[in-house]
């Protein structure tokens, strides 16, 4: 009996051995991906380890500086760029600062920097050295370094954004699909083209009628559209158009510079010179951008990317109302996956 009882405790203990070492080896993308799929949790996760501190800094881009927030955590084992998207909070988006809470409880050394122009929806060319001196600091800091960008960095063709945000049409791999259209994103891309536009005058103009249209969708700017040039109606066109079958021959009238910004700010060209891995999560109930954006991508870097298309997740994150928890279980799954190849081990 003694025999027994020494063997059965023996099992016990190992049995106990394999689960401390799994949850060593997998605890961190666990827990991250709990948190992510389940944001409620994050309310008694957070009691398992010590609160990141959080440290405002400037970085030096060029005779300028660039504001940004350093995450510490207790013990950082590595570090991650986070690049925002077009958003007015820039930096301090609750969502945004809420993950860079999460990666730094898992021991990322995580940097947000304020890009004003993303914040004032348009780009300028300077965000790029913008994102390459954040690099350069963080590698000051830390051996391995990781960058990963939200919202408007989650498309391969902005043809197709451009697409999307204005008829809600879609496709990818012979489907076509037909979602629900954000009149918010319109007008973003109103903004953001405005910028490319040669005239002062309409460029000035397209940006009074994107910031009135932001502020309220319904407010009235026949009075400044009638004072657009050529330029400017061009781009009012694009941006007013509801058909998809308009969408392409309106890109190609699109005044020569803002269409060279189209092509130069679609990452599809280049993404398959970009070394490194890329892990990709893209929420199918996103209205922003299309899921197929990420699918697209995804193909483009061949073996190198790893993709979850999230069910039940949006632009933001987790749908508010479980529609299934299968789904839910399945997109957690994913989220794992990708956490568990993000974080170190």
């Amino acid at each position: 009996m003694a025999r027994r009882h020494t063997r059965a405790a023996i099992a016990a203990l190992a049995a106990a051995l394999v689960v401390a070492a799994q949850l060593l080896r997998f605890g961190a993308a666990l827990a991250l991906s709990v948190e992510l799929a389940v944001p409620r949790a994050e309310s008694w996760l957070t009691r398992l380890g010590p609160e990141p501190v959080r440290e405002e800094i400037a970085i030096a881009v060029g005779g300028r500086r660039l504001d940004a927030d350093l995450y510490w955590p207790s013990r950082p084992r590595s570090a991650i760029l986070l690049v925002h998207g077009l958003s007015r909070a820039g930096r301090r988006q609750p969502e945004l600062v809420r993950l860079a809470r999460l990666l730094a409880r898992q021991h990322e050394l995580v940097l947000v920097p304020a890009f004003e122009g993303l914040a004032a929806f348009r780009l300028s060319g300077r965000e790029v050295e913008e994102v390459r001196s954040a690099l350069r600091y963080l590698t000051r800091l830390s051996d391995s370094v990781s960058v990963a960008g939200f919202s408007f960095g989650g498309y391969a063709d902005l043809r197709n954004v451009v697409a999307y945000a204005t008829t809600g049409a879609y496709s990818f791999d012979g489907r076509h699909y037909q979602g629900r259209q954000e009149e918010y994103n319109r007008w973003k891309l109103l903004a953001l083209l405005a910028g490319f536009v040669n005239g002062r005058r309409d460029r000035g103009l397209l940006a009074m009628i994107a910031a009135a249209k932001l502020a309220d969708p319904a407010a009235p700017t026949a009075r400044l559209e009638r004072q657009l040039g050529d330029e400017g109606r061009r781009v009012m066109a694009l941006a007013l158009n509801r058909r998809e079958a308009a969408v392409g021959g309106l890109l190609a009238g699109l005044p020569r510079r803002a269409g060279d910004a189209v092509d130069r700010l679609s990452p599809l060209r280049v993404v398959s010179r970009l070394p490194g891995r890329l892990l990709i999560g893209h929420g199918v109930d996103d209205d922003s951008i299309p899921f197929t954006e990420s699918l697209r991508l995804a193909d483009a870097a061949g073996g190198r990317a790893q993709v979850a298309v999230l069910q039940t997740f949006n632009h933001i994150g987790p749908d508010a109302v479980w529609r299934s928890l299968r789904l839910r279980a399945v997109d957690g799954w994913n989220l794992f996956r990708l956490a568990d190849a993000l974080l170190p081990h």
